[in-house]
């Protein structure tokens, strides 16, 4: 049985070679069409042969020797005098592969780039180096655009922090349409002003591509996402609990309840009865039980802080800055912006450590009077203690030098930023009873958290109703309360107004133009970071549906 693009041949002989298999076929057909002006001739010139790759058979590369005619073209107005045949389907001018070849190529070449294509292509017998098929790719056009209605915009890294692109998608179809070099407003604005059907724009908080749609695309509304408002509305609590972290000490240190300390205990580590036997006859350990470890930190801290301080006043700009203290620039732009050196250092301290969950368990084995270091690190081991054996070293110092009868106590757990944050910003249904008492004795000690969980709230009210029109109302209760970082984020919510507006009453969002933008990212990791914006440009508008018919993949005429 013929293969289909076969159908127009006759085999003369198929035969095995070492490498594969050899098909010898000669053109059925009388006549043959002239390439230059189309007309049928049937006056033999020369004959040769022409070798031609196919696709493998039964996983053996496949070579078909075909007899070529060469004819006199009878059409005496064509500049062509003589013209070789083609086969409809199976051969192209001057290629050496056949059409269907061609197709299967370009498909593993498309989904997997050069070297892994490659492999791949030597396992199932098809002939490809890793630089044909990035031929391939680069060589196949565009996919049409179409008419777009509903445009996301989103920009991602290239090579981070040195180049940046921007990827524009269908938001009907969630198609990438184009991908535009850089993430600037003005080759944006080109483009939208080629296509002024274009109806809703959704963006991220970028000022590039506000300014970019509102030049290039007046007509249309600009719709901001609703994910980037959250996460911009959690940065603005998180300094505010940075701010009042004088609340979450007293709040952690007022207790001592020991059955509030047992219930926070992690039963992993301890049970209930130890948990019991620990707070028994004791104080609690003051806040900074190992407070002294950080010294040098405050030092660094506040000593670099004054320094960018002094030079900000001096007018020189962040950049500048970073490479006169050979630190990163987003590190200057930290220590920039922070109220105080203190505002750093709560952030650097709050930082969980392995070593908190075992502190119960430590100190109860310690009041227990078992000093040996060595034995009680054995001991966390067979816990689950994964740390350096350092940290508990540093941890019990303060101890060994203290008198034998002053035995330290299981602290009560210091909740950190991050999770005070958290507990704010999430809903309150889906926190669990621990966290939700510790939560309300921190807001009833202070009255700027539980402002802040109340505009928190409903803000989230606005976000899942759609009332964007209730923004305004929204605006006026965060200003009647003293909170300096939401007043911060309502200023930016005035300056892109409308689109904040519009992303809080319609229904699109731009996290169909993320989840693609992480897709980007697998296909930077097939080419080893190591392919042109041109090829990946390329495998980002065509791996979406990856061809529905052979047919819509074609070897480029030469």
């Amino acid at each position: 049985m013929l293969l289909p693009h076969l159908r127009d041949l006759l085999i003369q002989d198929v035969r095995t070679e070492a490498d594969g298999v050899l098909v010898d076929a000669v053109v059925a057909t009388p006549t043959a069409r002239c390439s230059g002006c189309g007309t049928l001739s049937g006056r033999v010139h020369s004959r040769y042969r022409r070798r031609l790759a196919d696709a493998a058979v039964a996983g053996r590369k496949m070579v078909l020797r075909l007899m070529v005619r060469r004819f006199f073209c009878v059409n005496t107005d064509c500049r062509a005098h003589t013209f070789a045949e083609q086969v409809d389907g199976l051969t192209v001018k001057r290629s050496r592969r056949t059409d269907q070849l061609t197709v299967m190529l370009t498909r593993i070449a498309v989904a997997l780039a050069g070297r892994a294509g490659a492999r791949l292509a030597a396992q199932l017998g098809l002939p490809g180096s890793r630089d044909t098929l990035l031929r391939l790719v680069r060589a196949l056009p565009d996919p049409p655009v179409g008419a777009i209605t509903v445009l996301g915009v989103d920009d991602f890294a290239v090579k981070r922090s040195r180049k940046y692109a921007t990827i524009l998608l269908d938001m009907a179809t969630h198609r990438p349409i184009d991908v535009i070099d850089g993430r600037e407003s003005d080759p944006l604005a080109a483009w939208l002003s080629q296509h002024p059907e274009i109806e809703v724009i959704t963006r991220d908080r970028s000022g590039a591509y506000s300014e970019a749609a509102r030049r290039g695309a007046p007509q249309a509304t600009q719709c901001a996402d609703r994910w980037h408002l959250w996460q911009n509305l959690c940065q603005a609590v998180e300094k505010t609990v940075v701010a009042h972290r004088g609340c979450l000490t007293e709040s952690s240190t007022a207790s001592a309840d020991p059955s509030d300390i047992a219930r926070h205990t992690p039963g992993a580590v301890m049970g209930e009865a130890t948990a019991g036997k620990a707070t028994k006859d004791t104080a609690l350990l003051p806040e900074s039980h190992r407070g002294g470890g950080y010294a040098g930190l405050r030092a660094r801290t506040a000593e670099r802080y004054e320094t960018v301080q002094r030079l900000r006043a001096e007018g020189k700009g962040l950049r500048t800055i970073a490479k006169e203290l050979d630190i990163d620039r987003k590190t200057a732009r930290r220590f920039a912006i922070a109220a105080s050196p203190e505002d750093l250092i709560a952030a650097a301290t709050s930082r969980s450590k392995m070593i908190d969950e075992f502190v119960p368990h430590l100190l109860t084995r310690w009041n227990a009077g078992h000093t040996n270091i060595a034995a009680l690190i054995t001991e966390l081991r067979e816990l689950g203690y994964r740390g350096s054996p350092n940290n508990v070293y540093r941890f019990l110092r303060p101890y060994q030098a203290s008198k034998p009868s002053a035995r330290p106590a299981v602290p009560a757990p210091k909740p950190r930023i991050r999770a005070v944050t958290g507990w704010i910003t999430r809903h309150p249904d889906t926190l669990p009873d621990a966290e939700t008492h510790q939560l309300t004795r921190i807001l009833t000690r202070c009255p700027e958290l539980a402002a802040t969980r109340r505009h928190v709230g409903a803000f989230a009210v606005l976000m899942r109703d759609r009332r964007g029109d209730r923004l305004p109302e929204w605006i006026a209760n965060v200003r009647a309360d003293d909170l300096p970082a939401l007043h911060s984020f309502a200023i930016g919510l005035e300056h892109d107004f409308a689109a904040v507006t519009a992303g809080l009453t319609l229904h699109w969002s731009n996290g169909p133009t993320e989840g693609t933008v992480n897709k980007v990212k697998a296909l930077k990791r097939q080419c080893f970071g190591r392919s042109n914006l041109d090829l990946l440009r390329k495998r980002i508008l065509l791996s979406h549906n990856e061809f529905s018919s052979t047919s819509e993949i074609q070897q480029p005429s030469k």
